[in-house]
């Protein structure tokens, strides 16, 4: 099994390349946007723990509730087995993302594993976990486990971005523009990072998740 992963910037270039021969609207994209930022973190446990934090916060909320679990070391498997709900809930989280932490310990992923898996492996370990849609195991493949080939159909950025890209006359649904981005394989990341900055811009904002 051969898994595609961008490294680097130069890496990311290559794929951008490979890209736009197959897809040659993105040229001009690339000219007004250049090479994206990667962007790549660490992954593990404490990745997907502070993705699920900030679901449905604002930027500032989430990196608060953040910074007050990590100050109570309320980051890892082993605390948050011994801790009671109050101390969760103390620190901000809410009834609903407690469980979705509690979830998240008991699937007990190997995290170190997933680097070996193909995508869709990955992606079915990680929504198993109460809590984890598709789109955050989509941006743990891209950012986490630097894969090549990952459209974020799912995202609103990307779905605007690529309307304009392709000329549509109204957002396209997920299977849409799966669909209809299934010949930008194997270079799809590269097509997320370059949407996301189209999007922002179209928009003149940052619209890379964080």
């Amino acid at each position: 099994m051969n898994i595609q992963i961008i490294e680097n910037k130069q890496a990311l270039k290559a794929h951008i390349n490979a890209l736009i021969a197959l897809e040659p609207r993105f040229a001009p994209v690339y000219e007004q946007v250049g090479v994206p930022d990667l962007r790549n973190n660490a992954g593990g446990f404490t990745q997907i723990m502070r993705a699920m934090v900030g679901q449905q916060l604002s930027v500032a909320a989430a990196a608060s509730i953040w910074q007050r679990l990590v100050d109570k070391g309320l980051t890892t498997p082993m605390a948050i087995r011994v801790a009671t709900d109050e101390d969760l809930r103390a620190q901000g989280l809410s009834k609903q993302k407690i469980r979705y932490t509690r979830s998240l310990v008991e699937h007990d992923i190997d995290f170190a594993a997933l680097t070996t898996l193909p995508d869709d492996d990955v992606i079915d370990t990680l929504t198993a976990v109460i809590g984890i849609g598709r789109w955050t195991a989509e941006m743990y493949l891209l950012f986490s486990l630097q894969r090549a080939d990952v459209l974020a159909v799912d995202d609103l950025a990307i779905k605007v971005a690529a309307m304009e890209l392709l000329n549509l006359e109204e957002r396209p649904t997920p299977k849409q523009l799966k669909n209809l981005t299934q010949d930008w394989s194997p270079h799809r990341s590269a097509a997320s990072l370059l949407l996301w900055q189209y999007y922002g811009f179209l928009r003149q904002k940052t619209a890379i998740p964080l």
